[in-house]
């Protein structure tokens, strides 16, 4: 499966403070193409005063292609772990590095450049550079990922996942994630990004807002003509979303969610594991500002007290626009055997048992 591609934990420190970006980023980029600012800061300290164009029905204009490449290096969590191999110190009370940190990561960046201009690994787009910020959770202020509760940690101990560390038996297809499946990534994960297939688009009509994701291929379409919830017995994959304005910021409530996927996936950079449960009691509020040309601040809270002790965690980060970002099919079920080969070869191991030496 595509996915199994890379595998995160050999991931360098250069790359952890560079950037990887996806298939489409290896394409010559046409000069008009928008650039993120150098040393990129966090979300909260964008231009908040910035008036907006406006769509031909007076609403806000956020439309357009907002890839996620240039967050493959800011891990999901804040890292608090000694230094290793030249990387600074990870300091979980540290929100942004230092202007001497940023530096050191872009000469690095481009020295990976160097590296590998011409060979099979894609050459990162150093017009985007670093970000600032050291992780995608700026909530709690430690930027980790919260302890479970007690029934957060039973729930995570039935989930089944090919990622869950030491699964050997695979019968059937409950036996695997959603994302095994090739369903989905679910919430907030689709938010979040990961080493390829990085594109978002924003696309808007009246009454309506659509988010394309190029991950698993899917829509969110958002009602902000004040359409009714749902009865909370309907529960999606993906929630249920109603949007509102408020002044120039999109605000998008998500509820009624299946409680079937997961808070994190593996893939996500900074992940704290595969296999982070959620419940159908989760929520989420997203909002969308627009404070410059060529960015929208993304800021996203999501509430699950069933399973997480502190109740909520909070993402936030810079969205940068790219029109010239190629966004593709993600065809994931059509010619995937890896739950059929999961399935052959658990069997097989189970009824042939190694002898011992």
């Amino acid at each position: 499966m595509i996915k199994r591609i890379l595998a995160f934990g050999g991931i360098s420190v250069a790359i952890a403070l560079g950037q990887a970006p996806s298939p489409a980023a290896s394409k010559a980029k046409p000069a008009a193409a928008k650039a993120a600012p150098a040393a990129a800061k966090p979300a909260a300290a964008s231009g908040a005063n910035y008036t907006p164009p406006k769509t031909p029905w007076g609403e806000p204009d956020l439309q357009g292609i907002w890839p996620l490449n240039h967050l493959i290096a800011v891990p999901l969590q804040r890292c608090n772990a000694p230094a290793r191999g030249g990387a600074p110190p990870c300091d979980p009370n540290k929100a942004n590095f230092t202007d001497a940190e940023i530096a050191t990561a872009q000469k690095t960046l481009e020295a990976r450049n160097s590296r590998f201009e011409g060979a099979a690994i894609p050459v990162a787009d150093t017009s985007k550079k670093v970000m600032r910020q050291t992780s995608l959770i700026v909530d709690p202020p430690n930027g980790r990922f919260p302890e479970l509760t007690e029934y957060g940690k039973k729930l995570q101990a039935e989930m089944k996942s090919s990622y869950k560390p030491g699964q050997t038996v695979f019968d059937a297809i409950e036996d695997f994630s959603a994302w095994d499946r090739c369903i989905t990534r679910g919430m907030p994960v689709s938010m979040e990004p990961r080493n390829y297939n990085n594109g978002i688009r924003i696309m808007q009509s009246p009454g309506y807002v659509t988010i394309l994701l190029e991950m698993a291929h899917e829509a969110r379409i958002i009602p902000t003509n004040g359409m009714p919830p749902l009865d909370s017995q309907i529960q999606e994959w993906l929630g249920e979303s109603r949007g509102h304005w408020e002044g120039n910021t999109l605000v998008v409530e998500t509820t009624n969610f299946n409680g079937l996927v997961g808070h994190t996936s593996a893939g996500v950079p900074g992940s704290p594991g595969p296999l982070q449960p959620e419940t159908p009691n989760m929520k989420i509020v997203e909002r969308f500002t627009r404070t410059a040309p060529d960015t929208i601040d993304f800021k996203m809270t999501i509430t699950d007290p069933t399973v997480l002790a502190t109740g909520s965690y909070t993402i936030a980060y810079p969205m940068y626009l790219d029109n010239s970002y190629d966004m593709y099919e993600y065809a994931c079920h059509e010619g995937n055997t890896a739950v059929r080969n999961y399935i052959e070869t658990s069997r097989y191991e189970r009824t042939h048992p190694k002898e011992k030496k």
